[in-house]
């Protein structure tokens, strides 16, 4: 229960564009006003490592107190957020409608949009933020073979570490040998058959993840589809979705892509479609922090009202009367993880819905863990941030770990590898790591 506020937390629009937004100053000032009440409370130490990181810095003080702290010393808070939202959805009593309209996210965002437009984010950080550049190499012949197999050797690795900053151990996503834009038929046609809660047609995001490193993940997407006779179509172009640059905190690079998708995906939402994205961070971007940063602009929130998490779209679809059932292969035992961002959409646990509707028909035995892996996107590799990564996610390697599943999977694939890993650094290595679409393909045995 959220002692002290017992409403719904309701996000403010992003005020980045007014001056004061940059202004270091007010920034930290607001960051002390945020942090003594984040110090009274404590109920996020568990979280991440911002909170343990501000709560020492108040302990080490002479009265115990925030004011105490160096003003400098607070970026070291800033750093370990990677931007959850869950302080701000699970935890934090104080959130608005409270009087004391508490979001720890967005102001570290501030904190975050400040240190990079006074230059203070390093060229490797920026580069590991651009997937859109370093995945143009996906789907090139000889070259995508050469790239991938040179980054295995333990001396690319020490380069990227010098280099990029990326840790040695960190697991690292392959290219594709075939993109998924290039690889997929671009609609797949049949009858329309609307939904009372759903649209009968559906608009594809890719996502850089699934569209150059696991396009498998698309396929199976559009092999569910098919089987469920909802027609798609892959939009027509697309750009990063903006997240990467978002935790970074580079907001104009963030309307820069918003003015490449949002127009294009506008247009299928006028038209009636579903738009769906693979990966909860790039869904959540159009579902809330496009948003909340464009509060004013008609086609953001148009979009936003037609983005669907994959398994949000299907159970929905279920629930429509529209969904066949006829599971035929069994998954054994399951261990699944709910991803930060997907549980921040408050869509409910439609995956766990999904594949407990393929145990009515086929042997599932579904464990579900609901707490952070660790991995965040970039943090889970960068050298500084990566052992913390591996620290945050031990709980769910070990909850996952428990009756040695068959299968291990994450709505969030990067977080399914980083989860694979923490099992491989236990003794214990995953037997199969699946994307839950990948579960629900093999289940319907296609």
């Amino acid at each position: 229960m959220r002692e002290g506020n017992l409403e719904a937390p309701t996000r403010h629009p992003l005020d980045w564009k007014n001056p004061d937004f940059y202004n270091e100053e007010s920034a930290l000032k607001e960051m002390e006003r945020v942090f003594d009440i984040c110090h009274g409370c404590r109920r996020c130490v568990s979280l991440c490592q911002s909170f343990p990181n501000l709560f020492d810095l108040v302990d080490a003080t002479d009265d115990g107190e925030v004011h105490g702290i160096k003003k400098e010393a607070y970026w070291s808070v800033v750093d370990q957020c990677y931007l959850c939202d869950l302080c701000y959805m699970t935890k934090c009593p104080y959130t608005p409608p409270h009087a004391w309209n508490l979001d720890f996210p967005h102001l570290m965002l501030r904190a975050k949009a400040i240190k990079f437009r006074k230059g203070e984010v390093k060229l490797g950080e920026k580069f590991l933020a651009s997937t859109d550049v370093h995945g143009q190499f996906a789907g090139i012949p000889i070259v995508v073979q050469a790239v991938n197999a040179v980054n295995k050797t333990r001396f690319a690795r020490k380069q990227m570490d010098s280099m990029l900053g990326v840790h040695p151990d960190a697991w690292m996503p392959e290219l594709a040998t075939q993109r998924f834009r290039w690889s997929a038929a671009k609609s797949g046609s049949t009858v329309v058959t609307q939904g009372e809660r759903t649209p009968g047609k559906v608009a594809i995001f890719s996502t850089c993840y699934v569209n150059y490193n696991e396009p498998g993940i698309g396929h199976d997407l559009l092999k569910v589809l098919q089987h469920n006779d909802i027609p798609y179509v892959i939009v027509d172009k697309e750009k990063c979705c903006g997240m990467p640059k978002l935790e970074l905190g580079d907001l104009d690079a963030v309307a820069e892509h918003k003015a490449a998708n949002i127009p294009v995906l506008a247009k299928y939402a006028k038209h009636g479609y579903a738009i769906l994205s693979a990966v909860p961070s790039c869904t959540l971007m159009f579902k809330q922090e496009l948003p909340l940063m464009f509060p004013d602009c008609t086609d953001t929130q148009l979009v936003k009202e037609a983005m669907w998490d994959p398994f949000e779209y299907l159970v929905a679809r279920h629930k429509d009367g529209l969904l066949k059932l006829d599971f035929k292969t069994a998954l054994g035992k399951v261990s699944y993880h709910i991803p930060c961002h997907g549980r921040v959409q408050n869509i409910g646990k439609k995956t766990e819905e999904m594949l407990k509707l393929i145990g009515t028909k086929v042997e599932v035995r579904l464990t579900t863990v609901e707490r952070c892996s660790g991995h965040a996107g970039t943090y889970g590799v960068k050298t500084p941030t990566h052992p913390i990564a591996m620290k945050i996610g031990k709980p769910v390697f070990k909850a996952m770990a428990k009756d040695e599943p068959d299968i291990i999977g994450s709505d969030c694939p990067m977080a399914g590898h980083h989860i694979a890993q923490g099992f491989d650094q236990a003794g214990t290595p995953a037997k199969s790591v699946q994307h839950p679409l990948t579960m629900v393909r093999n289940a319907y045995g296609l």
